[in-house]
């Protein structure tokens, strides 16, 4: 039972749940009890509590998973550095090394960096510095990871007491990296009280509605559960398994939400409510377990998974089914050992639970296993310099759902939801990866950015002339998901000739500008600078090594961009001028300054979100408004210029959409059209022209497709040049 927020846990009933209770244990952990008292005394929370029910609420938390003693003593003692006058030094004079490392690094994953500017950039942030320091805890000793969940997790048991918006921003990051994380740990009792609980403040709505539906059918779930449970320990007796504990598996809330929302149905409709679970003591037991089940009820195909013989990445082992009962009814089951019970409950933390009964040795080597593969996975954090990106591919692949694929020999390759043939092929071997010039995926061909599924067999093909390609970094094309093998890639690179290197990034680079409209207006150098690159030559270099790709790029012009018309749109509202003009795409057209006046985008240059704009006053037809660049307007007669005024973008939709001029140039071929056709549909692009010449075998495509940015240009220009045949494809240049 979870104490009450504001109940103080005694002194007495921390030292009873210790595993070790010897004399020195039991001093240490006293000591800091009466330590953090009274340095905490005269603090308070915003609830109004003492703030020392704060620090023992969270050592309660801990001793519950019959953590050690320096880990309930740190527990007790991890705020008494930020908030109070005591030192490192003073704690580990007093308390020793181990609890003062555990101390500090709780209190390092505190002191975090803001972009008070940029809300987007202030989360990002945020979320690398948790991440990379958390791992560099990990480092020192896990169990400052364990103390910080544990304070994130009494902290949100307590979140009632602050702001709204406050209990938003911490829910939602409790969400984004705490509840992934005690997943990641494979500590489960942490992992859904943290979900439910963001939950309860993301959603209150949906939270309090589920709960009430569990509630109210309480009594009947509870009867059912009580009759499957009576059944199928009756079966198991007759087949001689008479140790098995059975009981009700309590289904969260927010994995029941997280399924209603994916499967877009009510509460009604989610069968895995109802659902049980079976312990025994070994692991044949487990599948004459299973062998039982589905002799007494009938199984539910494609529903059947096997953890044990295929753990998932976070050590997790059971068996998994879902069956139809005599009345119609659809239950779950899931059966594992006791060792398998203690690692899904605890995770990581179970190390001490078996160290303190003197059962380390296999544990142990668990343990650190567990611990090398957390470390791996986060080690390239400290070198990356992007946090948004480094955030996306925290949440895709540190704490995603995995893929389990096959070799052609059986051997079981583990990925991230995602992943591809490529990434299949550097998880065999770097050189595999390196060579991979095909693939296929059940004996059939298959793209190298086929998303790989679980049960697929994959083979690849490799050539041992070829090398990766530059495209396989580039994000929009989806070529490859892990941070591992985006990683060897770039390597490769590194490692190729600088001349070849300057060579290829200058090709990405002309794409990219090209992609965007951009090559006639915008020099290399000003690219260069925006990674602050002083020499063009070093800047295409890194282009062409891989270490900065053609995504980065887009990326990277757009945000200046942004950013410039938000200089532009403020500068406006200071100098309130008479002749500007703001085009508002969310509500239509809104002209500044000549209230009333009609707005037209000119369609000899089609501007759209993103291009830097200017209005022409026509003679009785409004405002129309070009690029900056199109050559009606650079070369207009000066008499013609007193007409011209400022314009910016205003409020952007989602919804809005431009058309814009696309030609795509290709060697003609069979289904060129058709292939052309199903990149562009699959992006969800609409297309309102399309012309078609072709003259001595090139195929040259004249395209208008309606677009809602930039970014969505750049990325269905990657993709249509990745199209077998196509050598070239950009936006029209105003004509």
């Amino acid at each position: 039972m979870t104490p009450s927020p504001t109940t103080t846990v005694s002194l007495q009933t921390l030292l009873d749940a210790l595993p070790n209770q010897s004399e020195s244990c039991r001093a240490l952990v006293e000591r800091a009890y009466q330590f953090a008292e009274q340095k905490h005394d005269g603090q308070l929370r915003a609830s109004g509590e003492p703030y020392f029910t704060h620090c023992v609420a969270v050592a309660q938390i801990l001793a519950e998973m019959r953590l050690d003693a320096e880990a309930i003593a740190a527990a007790l003692l991890h705020d008494v550095v930020e908030d109070t006058v005591v030192t490192i030094d003073d704690l580990r004079a007093e308390f020793g090394d181990a609890v003062a490392v555990i101390v500090d690094g709780v209190t390092k994953l505190k002191n975090l960096p803001t972009a008070p500017n940029d809300k987007r950039s202030r989360t990002a942030d945020r979320s690398l510095e948790y991440i990379r320091k958390m791992a560099l805890a990990m480092n020192d000793d896990v169990r400052v990871v364990l103390v910080k969940l544990a304070d994130r997790l009494h902290n949100m048991r307590t979140l009632a007491s602050m702001e709204p918006e406050k209990q938003r921003e911490i829910a939602s990051e409790t969400l984004d990296i705490f509840a992934p994380l005690a997943n990641r740990l494979g500590i489960w009792r942490f992992k859904w009280e943290l979900e439910d609980l963001s939950l309860r403040f993301l959603d209150p709505e949906a939270y309090f509605e589920i709960a009430q539906q569990i509630n109210e059918r309480r009594v009947d779930r509870e009867a059912y559960i009580e009759d499957i449970v009576n059944t199928l320990r009756a079966e198991l007796e007759k087949h001689g398994i008479t140790n098995a504990v059975i009981s009700g598996r309590p289904k969260h809330i927010y994995s029941i939400y997280k399924k209603m929302e994916r499967k877009r149905v009510s509460y009604d409709k989610i069968f895995d409510v109802r659902a049980v679970r079976v312990i025994v003591d070994t692991k044949p037991e487990c599948y004459s377990v299973l062998g039982v089940v589905h002799s007494l009820w009938r199984l539910i195909p494609g529903q059947v998974d096997d953890y044990i013989s295929a753990p998932k990445d976070n050590f997790y082992q059971s068996l998994h089914t879902a069956v139809v009962d005599s009345r119609g009814k659809t239950v779950e089951v899931q059966i594992r050992t006791w060792e398998m019970h203690e690692d899904a409950e605890y995770g990581i933390a179970a190390h001490w639970r078996y160290k303190e009964g003197g059962k380390a040795g296999a544990r142990d080597e668990s343990f650190e296993r567990r611990l090398n593969y957390l470390r791996r996975l986060m080690e390239f954090g400290q070198d990356t310099v992007d946090p948004a990106q480094f955030v996306s591919t925290m949440k895709s692949e540190v704490f995603p759902e995995r893929v389990y694929v096959y070799t052609p020999k059986g051997h079981i390759i583990d990925l991230p939801t995602g992943a591809t043939p490529i990434d299949f092929a550097y998880q065999v071997h770097t050189d595999v990866g390196h060579h991979c010039s095909r693939a296929k995926v059940n004996g059939k061909e298959v793209p190298l950015n086929y998303q790989l599924k679980t049960g697929d067999q994959v083979e690849i093909i490799t050539n041992s002339r070829s090398g990766p390609s530059l495209d396989w970094l580039n994000e929009s094309l989806g070529y490859v998901k892990t941070i591992g093998t985006r990683k060897k890639i770039a390597h490769w690179f590194r490692k190729q000739n600088r001349d070849k290197h300057i060579s290829a990034g200058r090709d990405v680079l002309e794409r990219e500008l090209k992609h965007l409209g951009l090559l006639t207006s915008m020099t290399f150098d000003s690219v260069a600078h925006l990674f602050n690159y002083e020499r063009v030559d070093d800047f295409l270099a890194a282009v062409g090594a891989g270490e900065i790709n053609g995504g980065q790029i887009s990326r990277a012009i757009l945000e200046v961009e942004r950013k410039d018309r938000e200089s532009e749109q403020n500068l406006l509202r200071v100098t309130k001028p008479k002749a500007s003009v703001s085009v508002d795409i969310s509500n239509g057209v809104n002209v500044m300054g000549t209230n009333g006046t009609m707005v037209n985008l000119a369609r000899c240059c089609n501007p759209m979100v993103g291009d830097n704009i200017i209005g022409y006053i026509t003679r009785g037809r409004g405002v129309t408004v070009h690029r900056v660049d199109c050559p009606n307007v650079v070369n207009m007669p000066e008499s013609e210029k007193e007409r011209l005024i400022d314009a910016s973008w205003s409020r952007v939709s989602q919804e809005q959409r431009y058309s814009v001029p696309i030609e795509i140039i290709a060697y003609d071929r069979e289904g060129l059209l058709r292939d052309i056709s199903t990149v562009i549909a699959e992006e969800q692009i609409s297309m309102s022209a399309v012309n078609v010449n072709t003259h001595q075998n090139i195929a040259t495509f004249q395209l208008t497709m309606e677009l809602s940015s930039l970014s969505q240009l750049a990325r269905i220009l990657a993709r249509l040049e990745n199209v077998n045949s196509v050598f070239e494809a950009h936006r029209c240049n105003p004509r």
